[in-house]
């Protein structure tokens, strides 16, 4: 527990607890639509609400997409108090929550705070912020039972592929989707450890997990220092075409660096460090469009005050910095990457801002001549359709829009939606 209110301490200076008993659940939850509310011409759908018992509570991270449709995701809590993982099925014109494991705090971890990824085997990949050696967290596969299971609770199989020891590998990842090449390693950042000094808690690696036979060997790429790199990367890393590793660090203003394949080696280049005015500590990863430039955002700071939308173009070996857009209020996005559709919008969340208070939004920037223009897409209520939305959203071939908010909902542990056009 004490590694869980530390790291929540850490990021979200807040520190959540249930607020209603867990609820019994059935084998399956065939979910009808529970709430339906319009705004800007979008829809908004609550999919699911968690109780805080087997299915979980407090998603702060948004869900992953799979080609057939179905939804992944984590829950931060609930289960047996460690956290779950789910799915999401559509069928029948509704959907049917499925958890898939529960964490019980011990070696195979606790609190997952970071996404779903799909690996190329299309098994499930991810990481837990507690548990494992020293309680530095882990990260894991998820496998279905080998034969066929004779219900749909039966839980699947967890292997933890690594355990941070809390040193000079790292610890603590946070918001992070992993990510993997063509050779199937898996690369990651870590919040704390390594062989800075950030506050009392290291500033953070950038990591490698190579597989080899049934096991999987890590190597740090770069350990962050508290200089220009700044430290503390609460996003995970994106490749580039040339294989070049891009991520963002957050203590004090904080910076977006490139890692460079050298040799044996990683080569750090700090593209661009923060001051106030155009934005500070981006708690967020970047997204890549197919012309190489990078996107991102910072929790505060900004012409406004409230945080910023940032491009960085790539020009002749150097990178050019552009405001996209400054937010008003105390705080930018925290947590989930703003994504891209196929005509250049860019979508994301708000934690804490929006037209009801503290509960929070979702919204999208459409480029135009003269700038960016902002839409809110839905403001939450902190009512049942849930509150403070932390993760990253994904978009189907529909345009239809899924995320996650980690409070409120009817017991008050968070909900899965659907924003349709």
């Amino acid at each position: 527990m004490q590694c869980k209110e530390q790291s929540r301490s850490l990021i979200f200076h807040t520190s959540w607890r249930a607020t209603t008993a867990a609820l019994a659940m059935a084998i399956v939850l065939a979910l009808t639509v529970l709430l339906t509310h319009t705004a800007q011409a979008q829809t908004y759908t609550v999919l699911h609400g968690f109780t805080g018992g087997q299915d979980g509570g407090h998603p702060y991270a948004g869900v992953t997409l799979d080609k057939a449709g179905n939804l992944y995701g984590t829950a931060s809590d609930g289960g047996h108090g460690y956290g779950a993982v789910y799915k999401l099925t559509y069928k029948n014109s509704s959907w049917v929550f499925t958890p898939l494991y529960d964490f019980t705090g011990g070696s195979d971890g606790a609190y997952p705070y970071g996404g779903i990824t799909v690996g190329p085997d299309g098994s499930l990949y991810g990481t837990t912020n507690g548990g494992g050696v020293g309680n530095n967290g882990t990260i894991f596969n998820l496998k279905p039972t080998p034969t066929r299971p004779p219900t749909p609770l039966t839980p699947w199989i967890e292997k933890v592929l690594y355990s941070f020891k809390g040193g000079s590998d790292g610890k603590w990842p946070q918001y992070v989707d992993l990510v993997f090449d063509q050779a199937g390693a898996i690369y990651g950042t870590a919040s704390a450890g390594g062989v800075g000094r950030c506050q009392n808690f290291g500033c953070g690696v950038v990591y490698e997990l190579t597989p080899s036979g049934q096991s999987y060997t890590q190597s740090v790429l770069y350990s962050f220092t508290d200089g220009s790199d700044g430290g503390v990367p609460y996003g995970g890393v994106i490749f580039d075409p040339a294989g070049n590793l891009y991520t963002t660090s957050s203590f004090q203003a904080g910076a977006v660096i490139e890692l460079s394949p050298l040799g044996d080696g990683w080569i750090e280049t700090t593209i661009h460090a923060f001051g106030y005015t155009d934005g500070q500590e981006p708690w967020s990863g970047l997204t890549r469009d197919n012309s190489g430039n990078l996107y991102g955002t910072t929790v505060g700071g900004g012409p406004n005050g409230g945080g910023t939308v940032f491009e960085l173009t790539p020009s002749g070996g150097n990178w050019t910095f552009d405001l996209l857009y400054g937010f008003s209020g105390q705080l930018g996005p925290i947590g989930g990457s703003v994504i891209m559709d196929t005509a250049g919008n860019l979508y994301g969340t708000r934690n804490n801002e929006g037209a009801h208070g503290t509960c929070g939004s979702v919204f999208k920037l459409t480029p135009s001549g003269v700038g960016w223009a902002y839409t809110s897409l839905y403001d939450f209520t902190c009512g049942s359709d849930g509150g403070r939305p932390y993760g990253q959203l994904v978009m189907d071939a529909n345009g239809n829009l899924y995320g996650t908010a980690s409070a409120f909902g009817t017991t008050g542990d968070g909900v899965v939606f659907e924003i349709t056009p």
